[in-house]
Protein backbone atom coordinates (compact mmCIF):
# COMPACT_ATOMS: atom_id res chain seq x y z
CA UNK A 1 0.00 0.00 0.00
CA UNK A 2 2.65 2.48 -0.60
CA UNK A 3 1.79 5.92 -1.67
CA UNK A 4 3.32 7.89 -4.13
CA UNK A 5 5.48 11.05 -4.06
CA UNK A 6 2.89 12.58 -6.16
CA UNK A 7 -0.02 12.12 -4.17
CA UNK A 8 1.59 11.21 -0.32
CA UNK A 9 -2.40 11.77 1.51
CA UNK A 10 -3.55 8.64 3.15
CA UNK A 11 -5.47 6.72 0.11
CA UNK A 12 -8.50 6.34 2.60
CA UNK A 13 -8.70 9.94 1.90
CA UNK A 14 -7.87 10.25 -1.69
CA UNK A 15 -9.33 7.10 -2.82
CA UNK A 16 -11.94 5.79 0.26
CA UNK A 17 -13.98 3.18 -1.72
CA UNK A 18 -11.38 1.46 -2.96
CA UNK A 19 -10.33 -2.23 -2.34
CA UNK A 20 -7.53 -1.21 -0.34
CA UNK A 21 -8.92 1.30 1.65
CA UNK A 22 -11.41 -1.50 2.27
CA UNK A 23 -8.48 -3.43 3.64
CA UNK A 24 -7.59 -0.89 6.27
CA UNK A 25 -11.22 -0.71 7.42
CA UNK A 26 -10.96 -4.55 8.04
CA UNK A 27 -7.37 -4.20 9.62
CA UNK A 28 -9.27 -1.36 11.98
CA UNK A 29 -11.65 -3.73 12.79
CA UNK A 30 -9.64 -6.55 13.81
CA UNK A 31 -7.28 -4.20 15.76
CA UNK A 32 -10.64 -3.54 17.54
CA UNK A 33 -11.08 -6.79 18.99
CA UNK A 34 -7.65 -7.25 19.72
CA UNK A 35 -8.21 -4.12 21.96
CA UNK A 36 -11.35 -4.92 23.25
CA UNK A 37 -10.62 -7.09 26.09
CA UNK A 38 -7.89 -5.05 28.39
CA UNK A 39 -9.14 -1.37 26.87
CA UNK A 40 -6.14 0.25 25.08
CA UNK A 41 -5.96 3.26 23.88
CA UNK A 42 -2.86 4.09 23.09
CA UNK A 43 -1.44 2.33 20.08
CA UNK A 44 2.01 2.07 18.80
CA UNK A 45 2.92 1.48 15.13
CA UNK A 46 6.11 0.22 14.12
CA UNK A 47 8.49 -2.29 12.08
CA UNK A 48 11.64 -4.11 11.85
CA UNK A 49 13.56 -1.93 9.33
CA UNK A 50 12.49 1.41 7.20
CA UNK A 51 10.31 1.43 4.43
CA UNK A 52 7.96 -1.40 5.45
CA UNK A 53 4.82 0.32 5.29
CA UNK A 54 4.44 1.29 9.29
CA UNK A 55 3.94 5.36 8.71
CA UNK A 56 1.31 4.51 5.66
CA UNK A 57 -0.46 2.07 8.09
CA UNK A 58 -0.56 4.17 11.11
CA UNK A 59 -2.03 6.98 9.24
CA UNK A 60 -4.70 4.99 7.09
CA UNK A 61 -5.74 3.20 10.46
CA UNK A 62 -6.18 6.34 12.26
CA UNK A 63 -8.00 7.97 9.21
CA UNK A 64 -10.61 5.06 8.85
CA UNK A 65 -10.86 4.73 12.91
CA UNK A 66 -12.33 8.16 12.87
CA UNK A 67 -14.57 7.61 10.06
CA UNK A 68 -15.69 5.34 12.17
CA UNK A 69 -16.49 7.69 14.95
CA UNK A 70 -13.80 7.42 17.20
CA UNK A 71 -11.70 10.41 18.52
CA UNK A 72 -8.48 9.73 17.43
CA UNK A 73 -5.00 11.43 17.77
CA UNK A 74 -2.18 10.72 15.53
CA UNK A 75 0.70 11.31 16.98
CA UNK A 76 4.59 11.43 15.20
CA UNK A 77 6.94 10.15 17.31
CA UNK A 78 9.37 9.37 14.82
CA UNK A 79 11.46 12.38 15.58
CA UNK A 80 13.96 11.29 12.90
CA UNK A 81 12.51 10.89 10.14
CA UNK A 82 8.95 12.18 10.50
CA UNK A 83 6.56 11.65 7.75
CA UNK A 84 3.02 12.76 9.45
CA UNK A 85 2.73 16.38 8.41
CA UNK A 86 3.87 15.34 4.97
CA UNK A 87 1.17 12.66 4.54
CA UNK A 88 -1.52 15.16 5.89
CA UNK A 89 -0.07 18.58 4.34
CA UNK A 90 0.23 20.56 7.65
CA UNK A 91 3.03 22.72 9.21
CA UNK A 92 5.37 20.81 11.47
CA UNK A 93 6.72 23.94 12.99
CA UNK A 94 5.50 23.37 16.66
CA UNK A 95 4.74 19.42 17.67
CA UNK A 96 5.75 16.64 20.20
CA UNK A 97 9.23 17.51 20.48
CA UNK A 98 8.15 21.22 21.53
CA UNK A 99 5.91 20.04 24.14
CA UNK A 100 8.77 17.49 25.61
CA UNK A 101 10.64 20.77 25.96
CA UNK A 102 7.59 22.99 27.77
CA UNK A 103 7.73 25.46 24.71
CA UNK A 104 4.02 24.74 23.59
CA UNK A 105 1.31 22.82 25.67
CA UNK A 106 -0.26 19.68 23.89
CA UNK A 107 -3.62 21.93 23.12
CA UNK A 108 -1.10 24.67 20.93
CA UNK A 109 0.48 21.42 19.42
CA UNK A 110 -2.71 19.82 18.24
CA UNK A 111 -3.87 20.10 14.35
CA UNK A 112 -7.66 19.38 12.98
CA UNK A 113 -7.08 17.14 10.23
CA UNK A 114 -9.97 17.55 7.37
CA UNK A 115 -11.10 14.37 8.59
CA UNK A 116 -13.52 14.48 11.12
CA UNK A 117 -12.76 13.47 14.59
CA UNK A 118 -9.21 12.60 13.65
CA UNK A 119 -6.72 15.11 15.10
CA UNK A 120 -2.75 14.89 14.87
CA UNK A 121 0.42 15.95 16.50
CA UNK A 122 3.36 16.36 14.45
CA UNK A 123 7.21 15.50 15.59
CA UNK A 124 7.74 18.92 15.64
CA UNK A 125 11.74 20.32 15.30
CA UNK A 126 13.94 17.19 15.30
CA UNK A 127 15.62 17.51 18.00
CA UNK A 128 19.38 16.26 19.13
CA UNK A 129 18.57 13.83 21.49
CA UNK A 130 15.31 11.83 20.38
CA UNK A 131 15.61 8.96 22.95
CA UNK A 132 16.14 10.97 25.94
CA UNK A 133 13.59 12.99 25.03
CA UNK A 134 11.25 9.68 24.28
CA UNK A 135 12.30 8.87 28.06
CA UNK A 136 11.60 11.41 30.19
CA UNK A 137 8.41 11.45 32.17
CA UNK A 138 7.28 14.47 29.93
CA UNK A 139 6.55 11.88 27.69
CA UNK A 140 4.79 9.35 29.95
CA UNK A 141 2.88 12.26 31.27
CA UNK A 142 2.14 13.35 27.53
CA UNK A 143 0.47 10.37 26.78
CA UNK A 144 -1.50 9.85 29.82
CA UNK A 145 -2.92 13.25 29.12
CA UNK A 146 -3.59 12.27 25.51
CA UNK A 147 -5.46 9.10 26.18
CA UNK A 148 -7.85 11.31 28.87
CA UNK A 149 -8.80 13.57 26.01
CA UNK A 150 -9.09 11.32 23.31
CA UNK A 151 -10.64 7.46 22.29
CA UNK A 152 -7.46 6.17 20.84
CA UNK A 153 -4.17 7.74 20.66
CA UNK A 154 -1.63 5.82 17.17
CA UNK A 155 1.70 6.55 17.37
CA UNK A 156 3.84 6.40 14.78
CA UNK A 157 7.50 5.53 15.51
CA UNK A 158 11.00 4.37 13.85
CA UNK A 159 11.45 1.29 13.31
CA UNK A 160 12.89 -1.36 15.82
CA UNK A 161 15.87 -2.36 14.85
CA UNK A 162 17.26 1.10 13.81
CA UNK A 163 17.13 2.91 16.77
CA UNK A 164 15.97 2.04 20.25
CA UNK A 165 13.13 4.96 19.66
CA UNK A 166 10.75 2.29 19.14
CA UNK A 167 11.64 -0.04 22.12
CA UNK A 168 11.30 3.25 24.69
CA UNK A 169 8.28 3.81 23.41
CA UNK A 170 6.88 0.48 23.43
CA UNK A 171 6.88 0.35 26.87
CA UNK A 172 4.73 3.68 27.39
CA UNK A 173 1.74 2.28 25.51
CA UNK A 174 -1.24 -0.28 25.77
CA UNK A 175 0.29 -2.03 22.57
CA UNK A 176 2.11 -2.84 19.58
CA UNK A 177 1.06 -3.03 15.87
CA UNK A 178 3.78 -4.81 14.01
CA UNK A 179 3.87 -4.07 10.46
CA UNK A 180 5.60 -6.36 7.72
CA UNK A 181 5.86 -5.92 4.06
CA UNK A 182 4.92 -8.93 2.05
CA UNK A 183 7.46 -7.86 -0.40
CA UNK A 184 10.47 -7.40 1.08
CA UNK A 185 10.42 -8.16 4.53
CA UNK A 186 13.20 -10.43 6.28
CA UNK A 187 11.63 -12.91 8.24
CA UNK A 188 14.70 -13.18 10.53
CA UNK A 189 15.23 -9.50 11.11
CA UNK A 190 11.09 -9.27 11.65
CA UNK A 191 11.01 -12.12 14.46
CA UNK A 192 14.53 -10.40 15.89
CA UNK A 193 12.30 -6.95 16.31
CA UNK A 194 9.11 -8.91 17.79
CA UNK A 195 11.93 -10.20 20.42
CA UNK A 196 13.20 -7.23 21.17
CA UNK A 197 10.16 -5.58 21.94
CA UNK A 198 8.60 -8.63 24.25
CA UNK A 199 11.97 -8.55 26.07
CA UNK A 200 11.19 -4.81 27.31
CA UNK A 201 7.54 -6.40 28.18
CA UNK A 202 5.56 -4.40 25.37
CA UNK A 203 2.29 -5.85 24.64
CA UNK A 204 2.70 -7.20 20.77
CA UNK A 205 -1.23 -7.03 19.65
CA UNK A 206 -0.49 -8.78 16.37
CA UNK A 207 0.60 -8.15 12.78
CA UNK A 208 -0.39 -5.93 10.10
CA UNK A 209 1.20 -7.93 6.85
CA UNK A 210 0.98 -5.46 4.16
CA UNK A 211 1.57 -5.28 0.24
CA UNK A 212 0.14 -8.82 -0.27
CA UNK A 213 -0.63 -9.22 -3.59
CA UNK A 214 -4.39 -10.68 -4.60
CA UNK A 215 -3.89 -11.68 -8.16
CA UNK A 216 -7.14 -13.92 -8.48
CA UNK A 217 -8.93 -11.17 -8.46
CA UNK A 218 -10.38 -8.17 -10.84
CA UNK A 219 -8.55 -5.57 -8.76
CA UNK A 220 -4.26 -5.00 -9.67
CA UNK A 221 -3.95 -3.62 -5.42
CA UNK A 222 -2.05 -4.66 -2.80
CA UNK A 223 -3.71 -5.84 0.51
CA UNK A 224 -2.85 -5.64 4.25
CA UNK A 225 -3.84 -8.19 6.50
CA UNK A 226 -3.88 -7.96 10.31
CA UNK A 227 -3.00 -11.26 12.36
CA UNK A 228 -3.87 -11.21 16.06
CA UNK A 229 -0.84 -11.60 18.80
CA UNK A 230 -1.08 -15.76 18.71
CA UNK A 231 -1.04 -16.01 15.39
CA UNK A 232 1.98 -13.71 14.73
CA UNK A 233 5.01 -14.20 12.59
CA UNK A 234 4.32 -18.14 12.19
CA UNK A 235 5.39 -17.80 8.73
Amino acid sequence: MALSNRNPQPITIAQPKSPVSEAYRNVRTNIQFSTAVNGARTLMFTSSVPEEGKTSTATNVAVVSAQAGKRVLLVDADLRKPQVHHRFQVSNLDGLSTVLIRERSLEECVIASRVPNLFLVPSGPIPPNPSEMLSSRMFVDFLQHCADEYDLVMIDTPPVLSVTDALIVSRQTDGVVFVVNALKTNRNLARQAVAALEQVNARVLGVVLNRVQQRDRQYGYAYSYYYASEEKLSM
